[in-house]
């Protein structure tokens, strides 16, 4: 199961983690995995685009981690985007994902 933790300091964003496998088919066929991988690596690249400084991550073997997240309009309203497409996808794929 993909396990999606996110972290806020009243309405702000500070930290996403996101860990594990979706376990809905075979490494390289998950749809579930692809999907989140989609959501959250465009939405990074989007960030970053605008700004360099909004955010940091970093990608391990068991996943990702967002912090350092900006206190900005852009940065927060995306952030906020990518946690309501992978809260829709939880709903759609409540065993494969999990948001907290």
């Amino acid at each position: 199961m993909i396990k999606v933790i996110i972290t806020k300091d009243k309405d702000l964003y500070q930290k996403v983690e996101v860990t594990g496998h979706a376990m809905y088919a075979d490494y390289g066929k998950d749809i579930v995995c692809s999907s989140v991988s989609s959501i959250v690596t465009t939405t990074v690249n989007g960030i970053l685009s605008f700004d360099k400084d909004s955010l940091s991550y970093e990608v391990s073997e068991n996943g990702l981690i967002i912090s350092n997240i900006k206190d900005d309009n852009i940065t927060q309203t995306l952030i906020k985007n990518m946690i309501s497409l992978l809260k829709e996808l939880s709903e759609n794929y409540p065993d494969n994902v999990k948001v907290k």
